[in-house]
């Protein structure tokens, strides 16, 4: 979830329908959360939810997605996930940031209840902290989008709890964690990402984004960067955290007006400067993420030299430039690919880039470019070896973080 510095009042949150509801206990004991949550809320109860949520089944039927008609999640009992979790053991402490701490826990594949420790689902469950003003909304918005999109792109949510002052959502578990790991953290044990993975992370991000932005009720992501994209065990990249999340322009409007939210770096210029927020607003956010994983640094690093700290203000000015692109590519891909496929890489993240949001790709433009890049191949006799690449390459001068976390609970979104 985003961190917001600032006032403490909110926009509402939202949801995946065109109307909401104000979230309210009903007579029956059940929450309104934008969605009719009617129905028992027990380890049994399946009111919102069919073995499809953990089996992967919606999406195996719908490989390009689907909107649900239909929430398609379980309703949790706190103490389903204090046994899934132990308690909420410290062992089991996956992350923590300002939305509240990130538990691994076990349940069953069939039907979502707490099992023993290494047998069964691996989940993560996100605790809200209880005092924190911002996590309810981002919370209820969470459950309203993932709760009816499926993609095979998107992170998948399984279900969610809501108790007393107690408030959890259930995801999926993405054991590689997220691209921000991969890309700057400096440790031994995780390999630098080849120039293919990092294309098919990219296409597979893209095709996520694509599906927010062309669904019958366009999604505009608006938190898009390198710490909300997870990675599964062959590096599938799916976008998670939909906190910020907002529903698209309708009527033959161009854009939304709203508060300016987002990550330092990554958000748009006309959003910073006007707060409309564009479908195209996160095509610069993608722009920025090609950029980190052509170049291997951060969007932002206070850490740099003044003039460097900015990465797009940066290296922005080299990608149009054949000759200066050599200098600002990550040295841990070194012969690994063409220089026609970086170059060609460099002129769609310019794209991505431009200042007006009209001069920029649809996300769907940006798939096909970035297929016809993965289908390049480098000559045999230009590949250097993949493992001396590993062991000997290193990045620009990456920061370090120390998030354990698939998902990266520790965001600097803020009121821009």
């Amino acid at each position: 979830m985003g961190i917001c510095f600032g006032a403490p009042s909110r926009e509402p949150a939202d949801p995946a329908t065109p109307s909401t509801t104000t979230p309210v206990a009903s007579s029956n004991g059940s929450k309104n959360i934008g969605f009719s949550a009617s129905g028992t809320s027990s380890s049994t109860g399946k009111s919102l939810f069919s073995e499809e949520a953990c089996t992967g089944g919606v999406e195996e039927l719908y490989p390009n997605g689907k909107i649900l008609e239909t929430p398609n999640l379980k309703e949790f009992t706190f103490a389903d996930l204090k046994t899934a979790t132990r308690n909420f053991k410290t062992d089991s402490l996956l992350g923590e940031g300002g939305f509240g701490k990130v538990f691994k826990g076990w349940m069953d594949e069939k039907t979502l209840t707490p099992s023993k420790v290494g047998t069964g689902l691996v989940v993560a469950i996100k605790k809200l902290n209880s005092e924190s003003v911002q996590g309810f909304q981002e919370w209820q918005s969470e459950v309203n989008f993932l709760g009816r999109l499926s993609h095979p792109n998107l992170v998948r949510l399984l279900g969610y709890c809501w108790e007393d002052k107690e408030l959890l959502l259930v995801y999926e578990y993405l054991q590689r964690g997220s691209l921000e790991n991969h890309l700057f953290r400096r440790n031994p044990n995780i390999e630098p990402l080849s120039w293919d993975i990092r294309l098919k992370i990219a296409i597979g991000a893209a095709r996520g984004l694509a599906f927010l932005h062309t669904s019958e009720k366009k999604v505009i992501y608006r938190d898009f960067k390198a710490s909300n994209i997870l990675l599964d065990g062959n590096y599938n990249a799916k976008i998670s955290d939909f906190g910020l999340a907002k529903l698209g322009p309708s009527g033959g409007d161009s854009h939304v007006t709203t508060r300016v939210m987002g990550t330092y770096g990554y958000a748009a210029p006309e959003y910073i400067a006007t707060g409309h927020l564009y479908v195209k607003s996160d095509v610069y956010g993608f722009g920025v993420v090609l950029l980190e994983l052509l170049t291997g640094l951060r969007a932002l690093d206070s850490r740099r030299p003044n003039g460097q700290q900015a990465l797009v203000e940066w290296r922005k000015p080299c990608l149009s430039s054949k000759r200066k692109l050599k200098t600002i590519m990550d040295t841990r891909m070194e012969g690994q690919y063409s220089s026609k496929a970086a170059l060609q890489a460099a002129q769609l993240t310019l794209k991505c880039l431009a200042f007006d949001p009209k001069s920029r790709p649809s996300m769907k433009e940006v798939v096909e470019v970035l297929e016809g890049i993965e289908a390049m191949k480098p000559k045999e006799s230009k590949i250097k070896s993949a493992t001396a690449t590993h062991r000997h390459g290193h990045g620009h001068g990456q920061q370090p973080i120390h998030l354990r976390s698939p998902f990266h609970t520790g965001d600097h979104a803020a009121d821009i």
